[in-house]
């Protein structure tokens, strides 16, 4: 069965930096679009970033770029989302996703996800 779990998540102050795994089950990330997204209460779901491990592509939001790493560990099927130089906008439930397009069709899955609270 498909599984995605995220962990990682947790209170820390402006500044600071955390690193948040998402453990994959049920299929291999490398044939996947893997992705982070995360959520505040009453907003829209938003991109965070996103990698091709088969393909070596990574992407990510303006608001992040320069200050998260995404990663993929191939020998725990994981995916990595580095954060640096956090700050309280950065406070969210971060969610994973596994995406793929087969045979012309959208496959996606979603992880429970992970609360981040950054302090000023």
């Amino acid at each position: 069965q498909v599984q995605l779990i995220e962990s990682g998540g947790g209170l820390v102050q402006a500044g600071d930096s955390l690193t948040l795994a998402c453990a994959a089950s049920g299929f291999t990330i490398s044939n996947y679009a893997m992705g982070w997204f995360r959520q505040a209460p009453g907003k829209e779901r938003e991109f965070v970033a996103a990698i091709t491990l088969s393909g070596g592509f990574t992407t990510y939001a303006d608001s992040v770029k320069g200050r998260f790493t995404i990663s993929g560990d191939n020998a725990k099927n994981t995916i990595n989302l580095q954060m640096k130089s956090l700050n309280p906008e950065d406070t969210d439930i971060y969610y994973c996703n596994a995406d793929q397009l087969y045979m012309g069709r959208k496959y996606t899955y979603w992880g429970e996800g992970t609360q981040e609270a950054v302090s000023s």
